[in-house]
């Protein structure tokens, strides 16, 4: 006689609880930043009476706000929330002032970005006058593209690396970082000895990247700063120099982070 499949440990069943709700806040972006009930839940794929007190729970702590006719958008304490790392987070209180000085000394808009479970996100930005709209606070990215992208990418751990290769190849191969395992490789260690990374046209046309590495006290890869800007604005002749001057502030804000963490090094994040 078959026995019953044995039930998850409670912990395990409340931790996938706790993960069906919060994933209810992915939903929530700048083309859909309000949903309905019913729309809710249908996206959490599970019962009406879970999913009501899902969103009880999240409007309770103000992470989500009811609006007209029974539906939602994200709520204020997600702003409290971003005061808190504008003020508090190491690479955006060590990063935001260097940026900022890099971009008026140079004109060009300036980029501060962290590695973020397996994407990279905008933490800070300095737009130059008149640029276009590029990347800023809040927006992620591929990890494969753009310069910003392109140079934490290069200074992941051999075995992140190889995990995302085996993962990811196709992708990695059609953003030209290598078909196979050794070229990819040998890309990636080019962005390494150059220690600064420099792409065009690779999220808008025409437009010019180039970012230098952060780190942690123990070396471990954080994220990027860097600077963008129209390709007529930033010559070839030109991208020597700013790339200078990138790196020289990126070592200014990896020294800065040291700083701020005496006797630990702040985390590298890990690719998810």
């Amino acid at each position: 006689m078959m026995g019953h499949s044995p039930k998850p440990p409670r912990a395990a069943r409340e931790a996938s609880s706790l993960e069906r709700m919060l994933s209810l806040l992915d939903v929530f972006t700048v083309e859909s930043p309000v949903w309905s009930t019913e729309e809710l839940i249908r996206q959490s794929g599970t019962s009406r009476s879970t999913c009501y007190r899902y969103i009880k729970s999240l409007q309770a702590s103000g992470l989500l706000t009811p609006v007209a006719n029974g539906s939602y958008m994200l709520g204020p304490r997600i702003i409290e929330m971003d005061r808190t790392m504008r003020l508090c987070d190491p690479v955006t209180v060590a990063g935001v002032p260097p940026m900022r000085r890099l971009a008026q000394e140079t004109g060009h808009s300036g980029l501060l970005c962290v590695l973020f479970s397996g994407a990279v996100m905008c933490v800070g930005d300095a737009p130059a006058p008149g640029a276009p709209a590029l990347f800023s606070r809040g927006q992620r990215r591929s990890l494969f593209s753009g310069a910003a992208s392109k140079v934490i990418l290069a200074h992941l751990p051999a075995h992140q690396l190889r995990a995302l290769f085996a993962r990811q190849g196709a992708a990695i191969a059609a953003a030209g970082l290598g078909g196979d395992w050794d070229s990819f490789r040998r890309t990636l260690r080019e962005i390494r000895d150059a220690r600064h990374c420099i792409t065009t046209s690779e999220f808008l046309p025409d437009i010019v990247g180039i970012a230098a590495p952060l780190f942690n006290a123990e070396g471990g890869v954080l994220g990027s700063l860097g600077l963008a800007a129209e390709a007529r604005h930033m010559g070839p002749k030109l991208r020597p120099a700013l790339a200078g001057k990138v790196m020289a502030a990126a070592a200014e804000v990896s020294d800065r982070i040291a700083r701020q963490q005496p006797g630990t090094a702040l985390p590298a994040r890990a690719v998810g």
